[in-house]
């Protein structure tokens, strides 16, 4: 099964760029189709309310569930108190996977580490070229899986590719999506020396075309097996460990004892 890990959707409310303007799915989906994806993670757009822009995602994938797949899009500082309850809400009831938070606006604090690994969702994060947050995530919580988009930098910035790449290979905890990666050598250099259990195909869409992005992968020229685990059996893992784990964290939070410690943070023993 071919996944696409990478994908924007909804309406944004700043309207300044395409990436808080809008991201409708007609042309992607008829292009994911084409170029042979199985199934897509979606994400909210920047957007001021992350609560209404994931409740809009969730619809989106409710008139698409056998080809979209939800991540909740959270801000570190300014949901800070509600996270746990935002993911909790998405994960719960709309079956999210994932969580998505973006450097440009803040980067993952303990609050957000902590609720990726109570869930035991995977945590995209786009650490907008300032990879040495990695450094400080990745052996802070060994529990939680880390996604690192466009090899570290959309902006085609070689010194953070070649981070994460160092990264990758480090850190057992850290993968990296291929989304809109230039530089096709630091896609070669991170599977000869992480392994191609460590990257995951991503595309960007709607904005950048999936079966552009799906070609990078195919030019790598790996064996089959390795080449189906960067399309989809890696973030298909991820997902699934946290699907079962996360089933079974609620019956054990449902069975234990109540906490007389209250606040966001106790929700997250």
């Amino acid at each position: 099964m071919i996944i696409d890990c990478h994908c924007h959707a909804g309406k944004g409310d700043l309207m300044t760029d395409p990436w808080n303007t809008d991201a409708p799915l007609d042309a992607y989906l008829r292009r994911a189709r084409a170029a042979g994806i199985h199934k897509t993670i979606i994400f909210a757009l920047f957007h001021t309310n992350y609560a209404r822009a994931n409740s809009e995602v969730a619809r989106t994938v409710a008139r698409y569930p056998d080809q979209l797949i939800g991540f909740a899009f959270v801000h570190a500082s300014r949901d800070a108190g509600r996270i746990f309850q935002m993911v909790r809400q998405a994960v719960t009831q709309w079956k999210f996977r994932g969580i998505k938070i973006h450097g440009h606006e803040a980067m993952p604090t303990r609050e957000v580490c902590e609720t990726a690994r109570v869930f035991r969702v995977p945590l995209l994060v786009d650490v907008a070229g300032r990879t040495q947050v990695i450094d400080m995530l990745a052996p802070q919580y060994r529990e939680v899986n880390f996604i690192v988009p466009h090899l570290g930098s959309f902006g085609d910035d070689w010194r953070a590719h070649q981070r994460v790449v160092d990264q990758l290979v480090h850190y057992p905890n850290v993968y990296a999506d291929t989304s809109s990666v230039r530089r096709f050598d630091y896609i070669v250099q991170a599977v000869k020396r992480a392994g191609p259990h460590k990257l995951l195909f991503g595309s960007d869409g709607p904005w950048l075309h999936p079966g552009v992005e799906i070609q990078k992968i195919r030019l790598l020229g790996l064996p089959r097996h390795e080449e189906s685990l960067i399309l989809g059996g890696n973030i298909e893992r991820l997902m699934n460990r946290a699907r079962l784990a996360s089933i079974a964290k609620s019956v054990a939070h449902a069975l234990a004892p109540k906490e007389t410690t209250t606040g966001p943070l106790a929700q997250l023993r």
